[in-house]
Formats: C-alpha cells, sequence, structure tokens
C-alpha cells in the first residue's frame, strides 16, 4: 500500500519514453469512425454513472458514484450489479468516481477505483469475486474539485487525474498529490521513469482533471475544469505546470514555466468530464454544456476548431470511451443533483464506428 509524503521539489529529468503494447495499440487504432446518427442505448436506470472501463470480452464496468457499485453493462443485456467497493462516502462531488480494468486483466484479474472514502480519495484495486487493497491514500476530499479519472496508459503504468480540493494552493504544492496528473506503478507505488524519483507526481498546476486519454502515438492529452472563464484540453507532458492557480485557460506562461492548453471553452459551453481519442478525433464530454466536443487531430498534436454534436440530446454528458471495436460508449449524467432527469436516465449509449 502507497501512501504520498513525498516533499521534493518538481526537479528537471529527462522526458519518459514509453514503448505501445499490442493490446492498448489494437484498442486506439481500431478501424472506423464512431457514427454519432446511429445510437444505441445499452444501459439505461443506473444511478449517477461516473467511471466506465472495459472488460476484455466487450463489457463495461460502470462505477455507479453514490452508491458504490459497480455494474455490468453490455448491448442486449440489463445492467448487472457486479461488485460494491467498501469505504465509499458519497457527498457533493465525492464518493465512487473512476474505475480502470488492469491491461493484464486476463492473468491477474484486477480492477481499479478512486473513490471518496471518510477521509480521503483513495485508490483501490480488486477483483469482481475478492477483496478490495488501498493501494494509494492521501488525496485531499472536498465537496468540490476531487478529481477522479484513473486510466493504464499505453506504458502500462497507472495514470490518476486529482483535484485541488478546493484549496488552490496544493496545486502547485509538490509535497502534496491534489491538483496534479499521479503516475503509479499498477502496485500504486511511484512508477520507474516519473519527473522526481520516489514522487507519483507527473504534471502540476492542475484545478481538477476530469478526463485522460491517449492517441495512436502515445501522446496524452487531459480535460480539466476551469473556474469562471475557461475549460481546457491540455497536451501532457511529464514534469510540465499548466498554470493553476496563476493561469485559468491561455495566458503568460513566464518564459514557459507554465504551459498553455491547446484548446479551451467558456465553462458555460463545456465543463468537460470524460476524454475518448479514435480516428484522429477528440471526444469530450461535457456536463454544463450538455454536448459533446469533437476536437480534430492533426499529426503534429496539436488541435483543430471543436465542433458541436448531440446538443442538448441527452443532457449532462459524464464518460467518453471508445471500445475495442471502435465504437464510442457516452454515459449522462443528469441524476447527480444538477440535471435534468428524463426517462430512462441515467443512460449509456453506444455509438458503432463504420
Amino acid at each position: 500500500m502507497a501512501r504520498y509524503t513525498g516533499t521534493a521539489v518538481i526537479a528537471l529529468a529527462a522526458t519518459v519514453l514509453v514503448a505501445i503494447p499490442n493490446s492498448f495499440a489494437e484498442q486506439i487504432t481500431a478501424a472506423g469512425t464512431p457514427d454519432l446518427n446511429a445510437p444505441e442505448e445499452v444501459g439505461r436506470d443506473i444511478g449517477t454513472p461516473w467511471g466506465l472501463a472495459f472488460l476484455p470480452d466487450g463489457a463495461a464496468l460502470v462505477a455507479q458514484r453514490n452508491t458504490g457499485t459497480i455494474v455490468r453493462v453490455a448491448p442486449g443485456t440489463k445492467p448487472q450489479q457486479v461488485y460494491r467497493v467498501p469505504g465509499v462516502v458519497a457527498s457533493g462531488e465525492g464518493g465512487l468516481l473512476g474505475v480502470a480494468v488492469s491491461p493484464n486483466y486476463a492473468e491477474d484479474r484486477y480492477v481499479y477505483a478512486y473513490f471518496t472514502s471518510s477521509a480521503d480519495n483513495r485508490i483501490v484495486r480488486f477483483r469482481l469475486d475478492g477483496q478490495s487493497e488501498v493501494i494509494f491514500r492521501g488525496i485531499a476530499k472536498a465537496s468540490i474539485h476531487n478529481g477522479g479519472r484513473i486510466a493504464f496508459g499505453p506504458d502500462g503504468m497507472l495514470y490518476a487525474g486529482t483535484g485541488d480540493a478546493g484549496q488552490k494552493s496544493r496545486a502547485q504544492d509538490p509535497a502534496s498529490p491534489n491538483g496534479k496528473i499521479l503516475r503509479l506503478a499498477p502496485d500504486g507505488r511511484p512508477a520507474p521513469g516519473n519527473p522526481t524519483p520516489n514522487s507519483p507526481v507527473y504534471t502540476l498546476g492542475h484545478r481538477n482533471v476530469q478526463g485522460l486519454a491517449w492517441d495512436q502515438t502515445g501522446r496524452m492529452y487531459a480535460t480539466e475544469f476551469g473556474q469562471d472563464r475557461f475549460d481546457e484540453v491540455n497536451l501532457i507532458e511529464p514534469k510540465r505546470n499548466y498554470g493553476w492557480p496563476t493561469v485559468e485557460g491561455k495566458g503568460d506562461t513566464q518564459n514557459g514555466r507554465f504551459t498553455n492548453p491547446l484548446v479551451t471553452w467558456t465553462t458555460g459551453e463545456a465543463s468537460p468530464s470524460g476524454l475518448a481519442i479514435t480516428a484522429n478525433t477528440l471526444y469530450v464530454a461535457a456536463l454544463r454544456g450538455q454536448r459533446l466536443w469533437t476536437v480534430p487531430q492533426r499529426s503534429d498534436g496539436t488541435l483543430g476548431t471543436p465542433v458541436a454534436q448531440l446538443r442538448n440530446q441527452y443532457g449532462r454528458l459524464r464518460t467518453a470511451a471508445v471500445a475495442a471495436d471502435g465504437s464510442l460508449w457516452v454515459s449522462t449524467s443528469n441524476t447527480d443533483g444538477r440535471g435534468t432527469v428524463r426517462t430512462g436516465d441515467d443512460r449509456i449509449v453506444r455509438f458503432p464506428a463504420r
């Protein structure tokens, strides 16, 4: 079990180079583009869905924030509860948040979850027929800005997006895991090759990271909630400082100290949560904006002009994820206390690849 107690200042280090395992490459280069005109509802009446991750058989595990339960969702079947994460304390934006499936699931059967406990935000791993094990703890919690997205990268390491838990100074404090993107080994220890040895911090200066995704070359992107003005999509590179709270959106980099986002929106247009990448396009699920943003990606990793899709069709959108067959799965978030509940909410919608 790892607990973050590091005090080292972020130091310059060589960029972490990774090789993309075949299984990951196959997933993110699946042929076809999601057809947003051909929705298929694969799950409904799900209570405040948050994280979503795919099992090797193509079914999805969906975390229900307020109940601490995980349901299995697959086309043609009703959602089935398969696990309850012990110790979840749901309050405000906290509860059972991100979920990830081990890239070696066929061998180790591990599922990972990020959740709010009575004391903090933490990460656990478990088998669906076994007990949970805390692998990382000590991420400060609050009623807002808990972060919560976790995902395995192409290097086999576990990445976690955290929030500042309502205290801005944490984002610039290298001794705090809050307001960061963390990079962990599968057992929860700081991953080898991190910018500062024995520190889990990969990047800092974040307000509330909500989406993590990689393209077919291994480039990493993240979505982030702004405060009053601008939401962001960032290209994530190790040891970078993304400016919060000094900068919101694009601003003065202070001679390269801070890194500007590639894309910004007003908070009313977005409040971006889940992020998925396929077919040279970023798909950004917007909560307050109640739409799905598609953002074209250029070969050099820069981004084109975003286009709003599914505007007001499903209400608040929490998560976007690409399955191994190239289909895009999107979850709504209308039962979270901030949305207008529609018949069938909350639901999971699948858009097949063509």
